[in-house]
């Protein structure tokens, strides 16, 4: 009896498995059905599910970016070296400055056209002082003989000209809004005929710098210079500082020759209205305060003991010139020229340039604790 039940007992629990199994798995068919019809309904819109390698397309675009704007550079430059020409104060016997001679033999150096009928601007050092003959050789070749008709020796720049119609000349930029950090290109002759017109690319490395030239006993000081590590050489000298849009800033000068990376260059601005003068009536009268001034950048040069932030230092009145007889005396600091604050020489140069002799002009100057307004009647600068 007890074996019989037993059985019987183990039996009913055997279907009762089967049963259980039955359902777990019918329940799992069901749950698998309808998980399948809900996910094969699903509609991925496009907007939701939309492939886009982003990262890939921004670069495409940038090197796209790069490289239309290094050929616009590039034709800029390109455009603008047909305004450089190769200036030289000895004459060539072959057909053109660019020959075998190199740059110590000619003197070579570099100029800019400026108007379409022949008016070149370059340093004083590489071209000679006013009415003196320099050569000079255009971008196609042609050669001609230029006079100096206008030079500065405070600033080493001048003017030529040569007897050209429709020439191709530069536009000129704004120096007074360039930044530390912009990008420049500097175009020049360096060494001689192998390198002409050679480019050089650098940054704007610093404004209004002042350096001391020392040529045998003569000391010199030229200040409110453009520093740039664009590689200047000998022969880029008078050669055009430039922007990526090919505006001319500056003009070549000089470089630290005990130093890689460091050259300067004078700001266009301060020639500016000597130019549109040439470019409107053909002449240039310079008119003199007859004074030799610094600005504060230059004083520790002279002076380490004199201090001011304000205005420029006269360190000599030229013996019979304008200011001579007048109040004016050295060691003045002046402050204003006709209502006009002056802060670098340039400042000065700039408005002097922009008057005729005979022309008077205000100063306002401080001498100690006292200040004073004094007037002097501008003379003709003769050379």
């Amino acid at each position: 009896y007890l074996n019989a039940s037993w059985n019987s007992s183990q039996e009913k629990n055997i279907k009762k498995k089967i049963v259980l199994t039955a359902i777990f798995l019918i329940l799992i068919w069901i749950l698998g059905f309808y998980l399948y019809t809900t996910y094969t309904n699903i509609e991925i819109s496009e907007s939701e599910y939309k492939t886009q390698k982003t990262l890939s397309t921004e670069e495409e675009q940038t090197v796209e970016t790069i490289e239309e704007n290094s050929t616009k550079i590039a034709d800029i430059i390109e455009e603008t070296t047909q305004s450089v020409v190769g200036i030289s104060k000895l004459k060539s016997a072959g057909s053109s400055i660019f020959g075998t001679s190199n740059e110590e033999e000619l003197g070579l150096g570099t100029g800019i056209i400026i108007t379409e009928d022949g008016y070149i601007l370059s340093n004083e050092h590489v071209t000679g002082e006013k009415y003196s003959k320099c050569y000079i050789t255009l971008e196609d070749g042609k050669k001609y003989t230029g006079t100096v008709m206008w030079s500065d020796e405070s600033v080493d720049l001048s003017i030529t000209k040569i007897d050209a119609k429709n020439l191709k000349y530069v536009t000129l930029g704004d120096s007074d809004k360039i930044r530390v950090g912009e990008t420049v290109y500097a175009i020049g002759n360096p060494i001689g005929f192998e390198f002409r017109r050679t480019v050089t690319s650098g940054i704007i490395s610093a404004k209004n710098r002042s350096i001391k030239l020392e040529e045998g006993e003569k000391q010199t000081y030229m200040s409110d210079l453009i520093q740039t590590d664009a590689t200047i050489n000998p022969g880029n000298s008078g050669g055009p500082l430039i922007t990526p849009s090919g505006e001319v800033i500056g003009i070549n000068t000089v470089k630290i020759s005990s130093a890689e990376g460091i050259g300067f260059a004078i700001p266009i601005n301060v020639v500016k209205n000597v130019i549109e003068s040439f470019k409107n009536t053909g002449n240039f009268e310079q008119a003199t305060m007859g004074i030799y001034a610094y600005d504060k950048e230059v004083i520790p040069y002279l002076n380490s003991g004199l201090s001011f932030e304000d205005g420029i230092y006269v360190a000599q009145i030229t013996k019979g010139g304008p200011a001579s007889n007048t109040e004016l005396k050295e060691g003045d600091i002046i402050l204003s020229i006709d209502e006009n604050k002056l802060s670098t020489m340039n400042d000065l140069r700039e408005y002097i340039y922009t008057k005729k002799p005979g022309d008077t002009v205000n100063l306002k100057i401080t001498r100690g604790k006292i200040n004073k307004q004094i007037t002097i009647t501008l003379g003709k600068k003769e050379r």
